[in-house]
This record gives C-alpha cells, structure tokens and sequence, in this order.
C-alpha cells in the first residue's frame, strides 16, 4: 500500500467479520486470500487499502446472499469504531459539533471519503463526498455510512432524528430489499446526502465532556499533521463555505476568520493549491442548484434568490455555463420530486 493510496483503519473488517457471521459465514471463509486474520484487525495501528475492502465487501455479499449489506453493517457501527475521531465525536456538546469535527477530521479516518455540511432554509444537508472508486461495493459503502451516521445521532441524542438518506445511485432492482430501507432511504438522487430539519444541529449529546473533546480534538490534529493531511485547506474552505448559514454562502473574510488567518493568506493558501474562494463558491452554488430544482415545490426564482443572485435571469445564465442546458430544462429532464415539509 503506497503512501498515497486511499485506505482505512482494519478494525472496520472486524465489524464485517462478526456481521456475517449472522449469515453462517466464518470469518475464515471471508478474510481466505487476504493476509488478513482476526488478530491482526485489532492493531489500532493496522490500516488496509480501499482495494482491499472493496474485495472483502464484495466476498461478504457474495457469502452471506444478502444485496443490501450495507443497511446491516451501518446498523452494526459504533462510533468507537471510528478511533480518535470517534471519541471526539463522543464527547461533543451537540449534533453541528459532532459534525463539525467529523467534516474536519475525516480523513484521519479515511481519503476515500469527505463530509460537508450545507444549509438551505430550514434545511440542513450531511453530504458525503467520494474521493475513491467504490466499484461493485459503491451501494454498500455509501449505505453503511448513510446509516452509520443517523444511527450515532440517535444513539448520542436519544432522540429520533426524522429526515431521510438520499443516494447518488440508480434504484436497484426488486431483489435488492428495498423494502427493508424504508422510506427513509432514496436512491437516484442528485447527492449523497442525509436530509433533516436544521434543529437537529442544537440537539444537545448525553455524553457531553468538554476536557475529553478537547483532547481528542488535540489528538485528531495531531494525527492530521502525522498524515500530512492539514495542509489541504481547499477541503476545509469548501466544508465552511456553505455550513452554518441558512441562506447564501460565508463570505471570503468569514471564513478566514474562522479559520484563524487574514483573507490575504486565506487566498495565498488556496492558490498554492491552485484553486480560487471563486471557483469554490461558484461549485458549492453549482451543485446547491441542482439539488433545489430536484424539488418541484420551489420556483426558479426561489431557487436563484437562495444562491445568492438578484434575478432568475443571472441564475439562468450561470446555471448554462456550468451545464450546458438552463434550468427549466434541466428541471424537465431530471424529473423533480415534491418538495418534504
């Protein structure tokens, strides 16, 4: 495994090894061919490529017969699973700090995934990201961290979450189980996302330690700068930009300061990387825009006023340049869904 190759902690094996077994399956007959074996996935240290657990994934569906594995091993995660993060996690006052931390520190855990947190309205989106080819196994990964995530909310909150999980991915067929999603779960949506009401943020954690968090967070940015990881502030700007703010987008100077740097050094670190706030801002109002005309329930001029622009004609116009087609005709062709609540 290079140093550049996605990966992840082996522990997350584990949690598939004692999930199949429910199906009858060893956990020899899982790991067979993978140099992997049960003493090894408790190395906290022990971390395997995404190439390898596509196989394992895929090997784990094949075994067990069941298509949607994803569901049941995102039911079977705890957040301790997830190492530092995880116990951050744990000890934050509420639901937006729990995201917070997760959006910043993901790729302690894993590359192949990033987090950003949207507001729209009284809307608040978790978007998961793919930095990695998930082949055959994209259903399984993107599900178990769909349900993951609600599943830690719940159970930190003791508190039903009400939203749903939305999937980039074509409905599957019949066989699949769909019916064990419930209506909670969406497939052949614009993003990968989970959707809820922006109170949820300030639902406070029963496990609330602010000495614990801080430790943890110190950790976490410890093993950040281990990685060489820290560096990549495009991600973070991208992750702020449109987080926390229920219309529009943060500007330039926000995010600077929440970023502790002046706008002069917040710019010199992006170009360094070569990016612009601009294109940043100009792909969050991109992909927000496809999101709002999937709902059927806002006028076009609802739509461009919460991106920020003063008529539907400029929206109209910047909506082309990015697509290709306007908006009425993207709205026509990707066939909108009524707008929840």
């Amino acid at each position: 495994m290079t140093k550049d190759e996605h990966s992840l902690p082996a522990v997350y094996v584990l949690y598939l090894v004692d999930l199949v077994k429910r199906w009858q399956v060893p956990a020899d007959a899982l790991l067979a061919d993978s140099g992997l074996d049960e003493t090894m996935l408790v190395d906290p240290k022990k971390r395997i490529s995404i190439r390898d657990c596509i196989r394992l994934l895929e090997r784990a569906r094949a075994l067990s017969g069941v298509p949607a594995l994803g569901l049941f091993l995102g039911l079977q995660m705890h957040v301790s699973a997830h190492g530092f993060l995880g116990f951050a996690a744990l000890s934050a006052s509420n639901v937006r700090e729990a995201i917070e931390l997760s959006v910043r520190f993901m790729p302690i855990v894993t590359t192949a995934l990033g987090l950003r947190l949207r507001m729209d309205g009284r809307e608040a989106s978790l978007i998961v990201e793919e930095h990695a080819d998930f082949g055959a196994a994209r259903d399984i990964v993107l599900l178990a961290v769909l349900i993951g995530i609600w599943r830690a909310g719940e159970a930190l909150t003791g508190r039903q979450i009400d939203g749903c999980g939305e999937i980039a991915m074509p409905e599957p067929s019949a066989d699949y189980g769909v019916e064990q999603l419930g209506p909670r779960v969406r497939f052949g949506q614009p993003s990968t996302r989970l959707v809820f009401d922006a109170s949820v943020l300030t639902f406070p954690y029963k496990m609330a330690d602010p000495v614990a968090l801080q430790l943890a967070r110190d950790q976490c940015e410890r093993l950040l700068g281990t990685l060489g990881l820290d560096g990549r502030i495009a991600s973070r700007v991208s992750a702020l930009i449109g987080a926390g703010t229920k219309s529009g987008f943060h500007s330039l100077e926000k995010v600077a300061a929440e970023l502790h740097v002046s706008p002069r050094t917040l710019k010199r670190q992006l170009a360094s990387e070569g990016v612009s706030f601009s294109a940043l801002i100009e792909k969050e109002r991109r992909e927000r825009a496809i999101i709002l005309l999937a709902s059927s329930g806002l006028s076009l001029k609802k739509v461009a006023e919460r991106l920020g622009y003063s008529n539907v004609a400029n929206f109209a116009r910047a909506f082309q340049r990015w697509t290709g087609t306007s908006p009425r005709e993207h709205r026509a062709s990707a066939g909108a869904l009524p707008r929840r609540g």
